[in-house]
């Protein structure tokens, strides 16, 4: 089991509604299809980057992300993040935090919600 968030480069949305739809959107768009690959954006990989930085895709079987590695997770201006459950609570905040200071928007797909 994992819990999920959304990370993009874009605008932040005005509410958790149209973080829903652009989120929507963008998993669709970059996620979803196996067809097309495109390369993470640069802030992206600079996030993802920052993130290994405090949690490795596995240090000494700690395993913090469900499904290794992480920048896999990436495609053009978003990152889906799976994180092991017993390691959510941590990971997310910090997580939502590092976006912030990236600029990049964080979305709980579970929650349906903007993170602060």
């Amino acid at each position: 089991m994992s819990y999920d968030l959304a990370v993009w480069d874009g605008e932040r949305p005005l509410d958790n509604r149209e973080a829903g739809s652009v989120y929507d959107e963008l998993y669709a768009r970059y996620l979803e299809s196996d067809d097309v690959v495109v390369t993470p954006t640069p802030r992206i990989v600079a996030y993802v980057e920052a993130l290994l930085g405090r949690y490795p895709d596995a240090a000494d079987g700690n395993v913090v992300w469900a499904s290794p590695p992480v920048i896999d997770e990436a495609s053009g201006p978003i990152v889906y993040l799976l994180m092991s459950y017993s390691k959510a609570e941590e990971v997310s905040e910090y997580a939502a935090s590092l976006a912030r200071e990236h600029g990049l928007v964080c979305f709980d797909p579970q929650g349906e919600c903007l993170l602060p």
